[in-house]
């Protein structure tokens, strides 16, 4: 059940909710949450769905829920990422070869006064 508190920890974190928030909606200590989230604490079928309807999802979603819905949004911030790099990269290229434009011209003028 290890898997369990990190689904619970990524759902936490997906609805921008602190383990104090959290421990509050359930009306339990921020420790004894903390236990869940950690794996410490075993969890019973009442406080499972619980938890479950806190994320609002059945027990069998929050039990079969993967992140692979997060792997694909980050996959996708990624992917723009990654464009914007490349846009920046070909940036500096062109800004590269005017430089060097410049002093080739810079160096020429002097040659020739």
């Amino acid at each position: 059940m290890k898997s369990l508190g990190k689904k619970i920890r990524l759902l936490r974190h997906q609805k921008n909710w602190s383990q104090e928030d959290v421990a509050k909606r359930l009306d339990i200590s921020i420790p004894a949450f903390s236990k869940i989230e950690t794996s410490i604490t075993d969890i019973n079928l009442s406080r499972l769905e619980q938890i479950a309807t806190l994320f609002e999802m059945s027990v069998v979603q929050l039990l079969t829920f993967s992140d692979s819905e997060q792997d694909q949004k980050v996959a996708g911030e990624m992917d723009v990422l990654n464009k914007k790099l490349m846009e920046r990269e070909t940036e500096v290229i062109g800004l590269q070869k005017k430089v060097i434009e410049l002093f080739e011209e810079l160096r020429h003028s002097k040659a020739t006064a």
